[in-house]
């Protein structure tokens, strides 16, 4: 049976615990973190007494290496990548996320794929380099990642495919699954439409059969074959005017992955007074 996380990042702006909480109720199996500036997500012994309290194992960490977290651990991103994989190892993950160098990166960018298998020998954590997309200005496109975007065009052993930057990008999610073969280890649940407002892009994050890329027969292909990486939702839910209606949206994307993957098991978002109280910070589940 493939296992279905819940990226921290579906909780944002709200705080790592949260996250843990949220996808505790929703029914995940496992959790990823996004290190950023919440200290916790940098610190393995306050993540794995999260894990505890929660039951809810960490399958992965995903490098920061967002605009929004470009001093999170120092500005060298090598050191970023080594941090990462460090951690991943100390919380019991098994694979580290991290997205192609910026171009202004240009040192690191000569060395990157080398570093990437470089590290995962020596840590023992599979480094999954995820897919991204063309920035776009004024219609026009810039070159922002270096060697490039497209990581079927990457000799990296180990990718992440993520549907709504393969929106962005142009590239059908199903052409791009099934051209990485085994060299897929995991997938960013979500969607997109490649959604142009005003020659702006956005990278949306839909809920899974909210956009436009196949992930319905994306998912039922892993099934078909066996797949053993990991799955985990990393759906925008900022729309969300309260708790319960977050929740809903968590549970509705895990429902997704399980009906395409051949899981029986999905669950229902509670709805009863008692537990939208379980959704109050401190209390343990």
């Amino acid at each position: 049976m493939i296992r279905i996380g819940m990226s921290t990042t579906c909780a944002y702006p709200l705080s790592t615990e949260h996250a843990f909480r949220l996808a505790k109720l929703a029914g995940y199996d496992g959790i990823e973190i996004m290190v950023s500036r919440d200290e916790v997500t940098q610190d393995a012994a306050a993540l794995l007494a999260l894990s505890r309290k929660y039951k809810l194992p960490i399958f992965s960490i995903h490098a920061p290496v967002l605009l929004l977290t470009h001093f999170v651990w120092g500005r060298d991103p090598l050191v970023k990548l080594e941090r990462s994989a460090a951690l991943a190892a100390e919380v019991g993950a098994r694979t580290v996320v991290v997205h192609p160098p910026f171009r202004w990166q240009a040192d690191f960018a000569v060395t990157f794929l080398d570093s990437v298998r470089e590290i995962s020998a020596q840590s023992g954590i599979e480094i999954a380099v995820e897919n991204m997309f063309p920035w776009k200005f004024g219609g026009r496109s810039m070159k922002a990642y270096s060697p490039g975007w497209d990581t079927t065009r990457m000799d990296c052993d180990a990718v992440t495919l993520d549907f709504s930057h393969c929106a962005l990008s142009g590239l059908d999610s199903l052409a791009m699954a099934t051209e990485l073969g085994a060299r897929l280890r995991h997938v960013h649940l979500c969607d997109g439409s490649g959604s142009l407002d005003e020659g702006k892009v956005f990278d949306e994050h839909l809920l899974p059969g909210r956009g436009s890329e196949p992930v319905a027969e994306v998912l039922n292909l892993l099934a078909r074959t066996d797949w053993d990486g990991r799955i985990v939702a990393e759906v925008n839910t900022r729309k969300a005017r309260t708790e319960q209606e977050r929740l809903v949206l968590l549970v509705e994307t895990l429902a997704f992955a399980r009906l395409h993957t051949n899981q029986r098991r999905v669950r229902r978002a509670p709805r009863s007074p008692r537990a939208r109280e379980s959704l109050r910070p401190g209390q343990q589940h």
